[in-house]
């Protein structure tokens, strides 16, 4: 009989730390080589950790919500043939079902492509006696709240889901529970398949909130959390409604998105233009595509063809898809397109690229532009997605806004903003006429496109968009 420690892992390249977000298994459950122990977030991604070999739990060495150093023991598993002994006391003890619930944020949005209103597929998984986890261009992301000595104040009684089930809910969704203070297995389920919604745990606080807001006379030693709604990219934390300031802890994609924001901006020097152009031509080819029997299936909008316009106008001015090597005071010119597409997740904004959308035929462009909306959306995108982007798309017009000056994603040469397509009066053939406009704001590397190349190329895609036969002429 044998004790062995499984230690936290570097899920990604040179991470150093991670956040646990759910035990899947508590001391005494038997567990299989490969078999998902726990749920991390990393700086870049939610992933799920298997124990690589058989055995019965002896001890989980920290809590949910914790931070832990790659290299630290999480774990301890009793292996061997011998009757297993009693469980060890875990530094994480099991609660009530109806003790601790967890995520939150809103729903993830592929900037460019709107709120999927359609719940993802869960793996089914153990129930467990504990409950459990866890743009345009900035970037933010949700802050997991720290965990408090003492329970939220009682709820009002509302209908429960069946007793010894564990709640069904996305992790943004028990996040946003875990910060609110509400009781997953109090909430009553109004998604599909009896899964508890967004919507639903803000239900459920509004209706705590209200009884006791009416009760002065029971004030206890911190007043009950308001509900505050979400911001730009990321979860909003609970507030003391009598509170003048909120603190929020700086970590996961929010501290390593701000530090790699703020090197980017200190060291590459960054240039915009703007553009503002007709784009009445592609609206009509985006609908006219749509009802293409061979594009059947595959989900066209003005991102897919901006995303087109992008790499034809990269094939006419090459050089502006490169990199700058401090260290060997080199340009790399790259010979392919990873384009990345700037994407507002439960963790924050995210920056997945297309591997190689150079080689793409449209019909396979909609095809990755749908898979990076259903990795988004499930919070799996993996670092491997997010690295080695050549340039990147950001679409702030999802948000009504007319255009930005993005700030680069580091490493890469340019980042284009598209601005929101309005019907506007323009001059159309000598008259005044409605007319789908935008602008573009292409903020790029001044040590690698000087204004010159930086103009053509901003002005070439410009003018697929506004002449879409383009896409087959320039190609």
């Amino acid at each position: 009989m044998t004790i062995r420690e499984f230690k936290m892992p570097d899920v990604g390249e040179g991470l150093t730390e991670a956040e646990i977000l759910k035990w899947y298994v508590q001391p005494g459950d038997t567990v299989t080589d490969g078999q998902v122990v726990c749920e991390v977030e990393t700086a870049k991604a939610a992933v799920e950790l298997p124990i690589p070999f058989d055995g019965v739990v002896h001890a989980l060495l920290f809590e949910e919500g914790t931070t832990v150093d790659v290299g630290q023991v999480i774990i301890s598993v009793q292996t061997g043939e011998a009757e297993a002994p009693a469980p060890v006391a875990a530094a994480v003890e099991a609660a009530p079902a109806a003790a601790e619930p967890a995520p939150a944020a809103r729903q993830p949005v592929l900037v460019g492509y709107g709120v999927s209103e359609a719940s993802t597929k869960r793996r089914p998984r153990k129930a467990a006696p504990a409950p459990a986890v866890a743009a345009q261009n900035g970037t933010a992301a949700p802050v997991a709240a720290p965990a408090a000595p003492a329970a939220p104040a009682p709820l009002p009684a509302v209908p429960a889901q069946p007793t010894g089930e564990r709640p069904l809910a996305k992790p943004p969704v028990r996040k946003l529970a875990k910060d609110l203070g509400i009781d997953l297995a109090s909430v009553v389920p109004t998604g599909d398949g009896g899964v508890v919604t967004r919507e639903d745990v803000h239900a459920a606080a509004a209706a705590a909130i209200t009884p006791q807001a009416a009760a002065p006379a029971a004030a206890p030693a911190a007043a009950p959390a308001a509900v505050a709604a979400p911001v730009a990219a990321a979860s909003a934390p609970a507030v003391d409604a009598s509170a003048r300031e909120t603190r929020i802890p700086v970590k996961g994609v929010r501290k390593v998105t701000a530090q790699a924001m703020v090197g980017s901006a200190f060291t590459a020097p960054h240039v915009t233009e703007f553009i503002t152009f007709d784009v009445t031509r592609t609206m009509k080819l985006v609908q006219e595509l749509k009802a293409d029997p061979d594009l059947a299936g595959l989900r066209i909008n003005p991102l897919l063809l901006i995303a087109k316009a992008v790499l034809v106008a990269i094939r006419r001015n090459p050089d502006v898809n490169a990199s700058w090597d401090e260290a060997a005071q080199e340009i790399v010119l790259k010979h392919y397109v990873n384009l990345g597409i700037a994407a507002a997740t439960p963790r924050g904004l995210i920056v997945p690229n297309i591997k190689d959308a150079h080689a793409k035929t449209l019909g396979e462009l909609s095809e990755s532009l749908s898979a990076l909306v259903a990795t988004a959306r499930d919070g799996k995108t993996s670092p491997v997605d997010m690295q080695n982007g050549t340039i990147t798309i950001t679409n702030v017009g999802v948000f009504g806004v007319d255009t930005g000056t993005p700030i680069l994603n580091p490493g890469e040469s340019a980042i284009l903003a598209v601005g929101a397509i309005k019907l506007q009066p323009w001059v159309h053939k000598g008259k005044v006429k409605p007319r789908h406009v935008t602008t573009l704001a292409l903020s790029f590397d001044h040590r690698l496109i000087d204004g010159e190349l930086g103009s053509r190329f901003l002005a070439d895609i410009a003018s697929v968009l506004e002449h879409p036969r383009r896409l087959i002429t320039w190609s």
